[in-house]
């Protein structure tokens, strides 16, 4: 081909393409943690978006499935919902093989190795096993018993699940662990063929020694950080429920924490020791409980607050007055549920007009959960889209009235955003003013922004970078939840 000149010399092009943006949080994201060791340790968390595969992973008798069964039995249906591992006690070292061929998942094609090997190491020891003899097997689990038989002399034991083995060491804690598997170098190798090499299988999980519920939740927060709820699937003392639920409220990342109290104890005025009295006693703000004689109704609660589409019209609720599917309704005394109501613990109770409702859909400090909730996304989507308008302009925001304004401006659309959904209203500001707002004046749009005049900063925030003070007065819209009503009548 002849040669010629690139067109690039005459006129350039470029494409620049903006860096997407960083999305908001999922603030329906409830996260269930409980010891059956369906997840090991290392994996934590699965999240699942309907029943069937929790059931096809626990089955219908663990208490994950119980209370994720609340969860999904709510109407509208939530659509998530994260599994953890709480290693409770101490867990063995996992060895998870990848998925066997499709060939070796008939049984039969392994009647005829009689005289089957590999070798791996078990707690620093290296073992082999030889003349495995699978004839006569008719399904993947016989096939894994041959080998576990052969194992459980040798340190370990071996378990077919759905489409691969897994194996484990038999001790348990911080020093157990075992290696992939590799060929004996006697024999028919099954090292490949079981998917247990370095090659196929999934990366070793070493033992772990239990851990407190605090950890676990401190480790959740920390790793696998996209929940937004937190219960746990499993009986936990008081005293522990106070430390995740103080961790809880300390986390930057914003979060809640749920608990079912089904001790009668709190039914009684005179007990100020209970679970509930403890976390109003501590003002947690982010800690929500209800009582129930269902050690997992709470979840339905949750399932029925995590419903709520924060970017849809009206979508924002209040929890009192809704129903619990699945759960029954408590049959209270008037001072029982004036008790519980002192103590700021919710429940699910019966109505003399044939109905039931959840009361009084407020956190352990008295504050309402759809308040917490909300202004948790607000606070969320503010801080998303500021940073979204610095992460991607291609040029920079000026320290400028006009860059400032930049910012003042997303922050009024997610502010038109909260209108949208219910969560802010028009009404009169009864707190302190800033900037030209002062107390007893009616905000129209329900919400006012004031920024510092950029000529007012302080010459040392300007050499930072920093943007002048902006300040934000948000009017909720709040629900009703009593009406009083006086008829007078004439004759």
């Amino acid at each position: 081909m002849a040669t010629a000149l690139s067109v690039d010399r005459l006129v350039r092009v470029s494409v620049n393409l903006q860096p997407k943006a960083v999305p908001r949080r999922n603030f329906g994201v409830l996260c269930i943690a409980g010891s059956s060791d369906v997840i090991d340790p290392a994996e934590r968390i699965r999240y699942y978006t309907g029943i069937t595969g929790i059931v096809e992973d626990f089955g219908v008798d663990a208490p994950e499935y119980k209370a994720a069964q609340l969860f999904f039995s709510q109407t509208p249906r939530p659509y998530i919902l994260g599994i953890a591992r709480w290693v409770k006690n101490s867990s063995p070292a996992y060895l998870k093989g990848g998925l066997v061929a499709d060939a070796d998942l008939d049984a039969s094609n392994w009647n005829t190795v009689t005289n089957g090997s590999f070798s791996m190491v078990v707690n620093t020891q290296t073992v082999s096993v030889n003349t495995l003899d699978f004839t006569g097997q008719t399904n993947m689990n016989g096939v894994a018993g041959v080998v576990n038989a052969a194992l459980a002399s040798k340190g370990a034991t071996c378990l077919w699940e759905n489409d691969h083995f897994v194996l484990r060491s038999s001790s348990v804690g911080a020093g157990a662990e075992i290696g992939f598997a590799v060929p004996q170098g006697t024999g028919t190798d099954l090292s490949r063929r079981m998917a247990l090499t370095s090659e196929l299988a999934q990366p070793l999980v070493p033992g772990m020694a239990g851990e407190t519920p605090l950890e676990c939740a401190t480790d959740l927060a920390d790793t696998y950080g996209d929940w937004y709820g937190l219960t746990f699937a499993d009986t936990l003392s008081d005293d522990e429920h106070v430390a995740v639920s103080g961790f809880i409220e300390a986390c930057a990342k914003s979060r809640i924490y749920l608990t079912t109290i089904t001790n009668s104890q709190v039914l009684a005025s005179t007990v100020e020791n209970d679970l509930a009295s403890r976390f109003k006693a501590l003002a947690r703000q982010r800690s929500f409980t209800q009582y129930s004689r269902n050690e997992y109704a709470v979840c339905s609660a949750v399932g029925r607050a995590f419903t709520v589409n924060f970017n849809a019209n009206r979508s924002t609720i209040t929890l009192k007055f809704k129903q619990e599917p699945g759960v029954v309704a408590e049959g209270l005394k008037e001072s029982q549920a004036a008790v519980l109501a002192r103590k700021n613990c919710n429940v699910f109770v019966k109505y003399d007009n044939e109905t039931a409702i959840l009361q009084e859909g407020v956190m352990a400090n008295g504050a309402f959960f759809d308040e917490v909730h909300g202004t948790d996304w607000l606070q969320n989507a503010i801080q998303t889209e500021c940073y979204n308008l610095l992460y991607q302009s291609k040029t920079k925001i000026p320290q400028t009235e006009a860059g400032i304004n930049q910012i003042v401006t997303t922050i009024s659309k997610v502010l038109e955003e909260g209108v949208n959904n219910g969560l802010i209203a028009p009404g009169v500001w009864n707190a302190d003013g800033f900037g030209q707002l002062e107390r007893g004046e009616y905000l129209p749009k329900g919400w006012y922004i004031y920024s510092q005049p950029i000529d007012e900063q302080p010459q040392s925030e300007r050499e930072q970078r920093k943007a002048p003070p902006i300040q934000v007065a948000v009017k909720l819209a709040g629900a009703v939840h009593f009406v009083d009503v006086q008829i007078d009548v004439n004759r």
